[in-house]
Order: C-alpha cells, then sequence, then structure tokens
C-alpha cells in the first residue's frame, strides 16, 4: 500500500520539516504527547486489572507497553505487541486468562472513546461536513458501525450462557475470565470512570501528538479536524493488512485530509511522521523486549 501510494503522491513534493528551533520544539512536544500517551495507556490497563482481580503497578506497565510498542512495529497490526503485553502480565500474575482478558478489556475501552471523540468534534465543528462532506460522512459510518460492533461483543461476552462459562481451558476460561471482568467494572461505577477518563486521556494524548506533528510539518490541520478524523485512522490501521500500518494509515490520511486542502504529499509526509515518532518512543522499550520479565513462581 506504501508503494501503491508512492505512485499517486508527488514524491518530489513531500513535505520535509524545515531545521528550525520551532521545528525541533514541535516535534520535542509531540514525541513528550507521543510517550505520555503510552504512561495513560498503562494506567488504564492496570485499573482494568484491578478491575479483574490482578496486582501490577503502572510503572511495571508501561515497560510492558513500550515493549509491545516496539515489536507492534516490526509486526503487522498491533496484535503482536498485545500478545507481549499478554505474556509478561501473565508471567508476573500467573493467571494467563485474566491477563489476557485484561488486554482486550483495556482495547474495548478504546473502541467506545475513539468513535465519541469523531461524533463529538463533527458535533463541534460541523463546517468540517461541508468542507469535506465525503470524509465527515465516512468518519461518522465507521464509528456508528464501530460502537455496533463494540455493543454486540459486550453483549455475548456479558451473557451468562457464554461468557458466565468460566470453566474449562483456552477460550472458555479466557471468554469467562472478561466476563468477570464486565461484571466487576459494572458493579463499581467509580472504577469504570476510571477507565474511561485514562482511556480519554490517552486517546487525547494520542490526537495531540498528531496535531503537534502536523504543526512541525507546517500544515493548517486543526484541532477539531485532528479530533474527527484521526480516530478513525486509528481504527482502519489496527486492521491486519499492513505492518504497523504503514501504508494504510498515510492512505487514510489522504483521504480524509485532501478535501480539507491537505496536498496528498502533505497529509503522506503527516502519517510517515506519526509513524517516525511511535517508532521513535518506541525504542525506549527495546530494552524491556530483550529484558523479557521475571515469572512468578506458582504452586
Amino acid at each position: 500500500m506504501l508503494a501503491w501510494l508512492s505512485g499517486h503522491v508527488h514524491l518530489s513534493r513531500l513535505r520535509v520539516p524545515p531545521w528550525r528551533t520551532t521545528t525541533l520544539l514541535w516535534l520535542a512536544a509531540a514525541a513528550a504527547a507521543t510517550f505520555a500517551g503510552v504512561v495513560l495507556s498503562a494506567l488504564r490497563w492496570q485499573r482494568v486489572a484491578t478491575a479483574l482481580g490482578l496486582q501490577a503497578r503502572t510503572a511495571t506497565l508501561v515497560r510492558h507497553n513500550l515493549a509491545g510498542m516496539f515489536v507492534g512495529n516490526f509486526l503487522p497490526t498491533t496484535i503482536g505487541g498485545d500478545a507481549l503485553r499478554v505474556t509478561r502480565l501473565a508471567a508476573a500474575s500467573g493467571e494467563a486468562p485474566g491477563a489476557a482478558a485484561s488486554v482486550v478489556l483495556e482495547r474495548l475501552s478504546g473502541w467506545l472513546v475513539l468513535p465519541v471523540l469523531t461524533m463529538l468534534a463533527l458535533v463541534l465543528n460541523p463546517g468540517l461536513g461541508q468542507r469535506a462532506p465525503r470524509p465527515a460522512d465516512t468518519a461518522l459510518s465507521v464509528a456508528v458501525v464501530t460502537l455496533v460492533a463494540l455493543a454486540a461483543v459486550l453483549v455475548l461476552a456479558a451473557s451468562p450462557r457464554l461468557g458466565g462459562r468460566a470453566g474449562g481451558d483456552g477460550w472458555r476460561r479466557f471468554l469467562g475470565a472478561v466476563h468477570v471482568g464486565l461484571d466487576r467494572v459494572r458493579s463499581r461505577p467509580g472504577l469504570a470512570f476510571e477507565i474511561l477518563t485514562a482511556g480519554f486521556a490517552y486517546q487525547l494524548a494520542v490526537m495531540l501528538a498528531v496535531f503537534l506533528a502536523a504543526k512541525a510539518l507546517g500544515l493548517a490541520v486543526g484541532w477539531t479536524a485532528v479530533l474527527a478524523f484521526f480516530p478513525i485512522v486509528a481504527i482502519v490501521q489496527v486492521l491486519p493488512l499492513t505492518v504497523s500500518g504503514l501504508g494504510t494509515r498515510e492512505a487514510a490520511l489522504v483521504f480524509f485530509l485532501a478535501p480539507l486542502g491537505v496536498a496528498r504529499a502533505d497529509a503522506f509526509a503527516l502519517g510517515l511522521l506519526v509513524y517516525l515518532l511511535n517508532l521513535g518512543v518506541s525504542l525506549l522499550g527495546a530494552p524491556a523486549f530483550a529484558l523479557g520479565s521475571r515469572a512468578r513462581a506458582v504452586a
């Protein structure tokens, strides 16, 4: 997909950040926002783990997140990084189904936050729908479909006949752990509020990093445009189509930003810069990935 895009944009016009002090400040701020997102994601994961009765320190989960982020930059979609996070938490807690359920529930909270951000931005800035009607309609459609799919998954997991069967091995134990986690979150509204608050803060940090990256490139991309369209880009790039979303992310940015007056080459450059920021921050996870984690002694 990256090669296909290269043939449809003028690479000679590919925007490169001008090496000025302000540019370096924008890039440093974008990297800081990306790292803050990693920390907030770990905080959300920690609250979900608490709901499942798993003991995990936020600092430890930050290291697991960085290691998973590092792996995810070299594998299709983010599943490889999530698998690493599951194995690390399972080794520390001795609860593989619970560890897997914690990562799944953490991800599911994101599928609620991302569509809500898109809908909220389109309501706050109705001019986006007038300037870019097709991208706005597409973003709204993807947001609605995502929420419907999330509702279906939650209904199945919360069902006593399906999710409530916590016995057995394999997927039944895993589905049972998800069911237990949902029950505990529903019975503790305060904990659910903490998970969603951390989820919104995490996604806003990610959107801020994208906005700052656009500033570094000198692109006229507004804050509400980022809030409206990049959550859908985040949803699309998770699909197992390319390595770390390369090509998928850039194609989505070209589709959403071109009607707003952003040249294809500029949208292409923004996608690559966002990837490079994530890659740079993920290098902090290389030592954690290499060292692994100490397994807990289980009787």
